[in-house]
């Protein structure tokens, strides 16, 4: 009995204690999971605040924009002296083709490519439709057209072809269209600056900080829309391939007016604007791009006739302009021979060997002033390396290196043997004329009293006697056609055959008239360049520069003058009364 009783009590003590494990066991996972998602929260906790922490500490806090930073242009305005806008950037529309609208990776035209362009070329009259039919078969997307008005854009998508999209996007404009081309050159796909102060300014014109400050060059459309229109009148007239011109300020060096021909739109760039196919650049085409005033040397012929007399006047070889030297037989120099075009006379005094652009006298007084001398004067002016101005296309002259002997010095005396830009020679003339010092040609405005002091190359004597050599070119030489009435016009034509594979072409010129005005106080310095001009009805039939070079400056100077402030007045002159009397019939 006592063991069968006590049977029943031990199962009741085990069944218990059974119970008590499973609930300990069940606690005890309970807690643990408990635990495990408390840490996990705590992970997430600690993440959060490392993200935060990072956040403050490395990247940068939230831009604060005012409405007047998210209205500044992505690119500065660039504008001229006088405030004029030049180039500024304004939103655009653009017609894009989009050959993967179809989502379902059909033909992305619904009518045929042919119906599609006849369309656009009724919206856009001036369109290639046979282009746009290329590039719709083309299967690659692209631009179809930019700088597209609003109203025009509507009747695109009026169209109802999904694959013609409307797209939103800055654009670079040009208001005076192709003006100062060469000057600003242009801004390409990627939106950086090309060929002009587009380029040397993009980081300027980038830059958040600054780019709501317009940039002002020194140019004054005005004087730079009368440049391009009588270079572009002078160029056609004579049929010539080229032309080039600058006006400049003798005091502080700023260009106010700079031209190239052909010139180019910076609002719609061709192609053939800056790469020419191969035969025609073996032909000596440039592209339009190419500046033909700070970029291409030439022998600029007599227009050094001036230099040469200014330096041997500066350094003691001419102390009386009344000295005759002979001039009626050419100057042997080894097998070649300097002679001029024309029996001027049996001698000549330095006046007249200026009126008359004697070869012959302007030789011996470059061989009298000796070749080390002369060189280290073309030095001083600047023709010993490529042009100071800030553009970027810029060439280097062409026979100023090594040591320069007697016969080196007696071709370069009158232009030949060294070639160099327009612009080297507008810098030059500049020195000569407004007292005797160079400075650097600039294209960035500068503000009054604030010229660079530049350096002296000429005595201050020696430039006011140049003054009145150059006034009396314009008066009784060859500068006559430039001599704009009032204006007192003086200065020198250089008429330079180009060279070629066999030497000099005797049919193709180069014709210059580097100008200064007025020569009673000099204030501009003007130079007008034709390549290749030939004999016309317009010229007379002669190709030299006092026939087709010299009327440009008569004409561009009698335009701008009072533009700049500089009036006609027929009672004042410079003073001739010294010199007149050296001036033979």
């Amino acid at each position: 009995m006592s063991t069968l009783a006590a049977a029943p009590r031990m199962r009741a003590r085990s069944t218990g204690a059974g119970l008590f494990d499973h609930r300990r066991r069940a606690l005890l996972v309970a807690r643990l999971r408990l635990l495990l998602l408390m840490l996990i929260f705590v992970l997430l906790a600690l993440c959060a605040l490392g993200r935060i922490a990072w956040l403050g500490a490395a990247q940068p806090g939230p831009r604060v924009q005012t409405m007047a930073t998210l209205l500044l242009p992505d690119r500065g305005e660039i504008t001229d002296r006088n405030g004029l806008p030049l180039a500024r950037e304004f939103p655009a529309y653009a017609l894009w083709f989009n050959p993967q609208a179809m989502a379902d990776g059909g033909s992305p035209l619904v009518r045929s490519p042919q119906e599609v362009a006849g369309d656009l070329r009724r919206i856009f009259p001036d369109l290639d439709e046979s282009e746009v039919v290329e590039k719709l078969l083309s299967g690659k997307a692209g631009y179809l057209r930019r700088r597209i008005l609003p109203e025009d854009a509507n009747k695109v998508q009026a169209i109802g072809e999904l694959a013609l999209e409307i797209t939103r996007e800055k654009d670079r404009h040009y208001p005076q269209g192709s003006l100062a081309a060469h000057v600003l050159g242009y801004v390409a796909a990627d939106g950086h600056g090309r060929v002009g102060m587009e380029a040397v300014l993009d980081d300027r014109l980038l830059d958040p900080a600054k780019r709501a400050d317009p940039v002002a060059l020194s140019i004054d459309a005005r004087v730079q829309g009368a440049l391009e229109d009588e270079l572009e009148r002078g160029m056609l007239s004579v049929d010539a391939v080229g032309a080039a011109g600058i006006v400049l300020d003798v005091d502080t060096g700023e260009v106010l007016a700079l031209a190239s021909k052909p010139g180019f739109d910076p609002n719609q760039i061709l192609t053939t604007d800056v790469v020419l196919p191969k035969e025609r650049t073996d032909a000596g085409e440039m592209p339009a791009v190419f500046n033909r005033l700070t970029n291409q040397v030439y022998e600029l012929g007599s227009t050094f006739k001036p230099l040469t007399v200014a330096v041997a006047i500066d350094t003691g070889v001419i102390t009386n302009l009344g000295r005759r030297w002979q001039a009626s037989k050419p100057i042997r120099v080894g097998r070649f021979a300097i002679g001029d075009s024309h029996r001027i006379g049996d001698t000549l005094n330095v006046p007249e060997t200026l009126i008359h652009s004697s070869n012959i006298v302007s030789a011996q007084i470059a061989g009298e002033v000796g070749g080390p001398t002369l060189h280290n004067y073309f030095g001083q002016l600047g023709m010993n390396e490529a042009p100071y101005i800030e553009l970027p296309a810029r060439g280097a002259p062409l026979g100023m290196g090594g040591k320069w002997d007697k016969t080196k010095a007696l071709y370069a005396g009158f232009g030949h043997g060294i070639a160099v830009t327009p612009l080297h020679l507008a810098s030059a003339y500049a020195a000569m004329v407004n007292g005797g010092i160079w400075r650097p040609a600039t294209l960035n405005r500068i503000e009054p009293g604030h010229a660079p002091r530049g350096r002296r190359v000429f005595k201050a004597s020696t430039s006011a006697r140049m003054n009145q050599l150059l006034r009396l070119i314009a008066l009784y030489g060859t500068g006559k056609n430039a001599d704009a009435p009032g204006f007192r016009v003086g200065g020198k034509t250089g008429s330079a055959e180009k060279p070629g594979v066999r030497g000099y072409r005797r049919t193709t010129l180069v014709s210059t008239f580097a100008a200064a005005f007025p020569m009673d106080k000099p204030r501009y310095v003007v130079i007008a360049m034709l390549d290749e001009p030939k004999g016309t009805r317009a010229s007379s039939f002669q190709r030299t520069a006092a026939w087709n070079a010299a009327p440009i400056v008569k004409r561009l100077v009698s335009r701008i003058g009072p533009q700049l402030g500089v009036l006609p007045d027929a009672s004042r002159d410079i003073d001739l009364s010294d010199v007149r009397s050296l001036v033979g019939e």
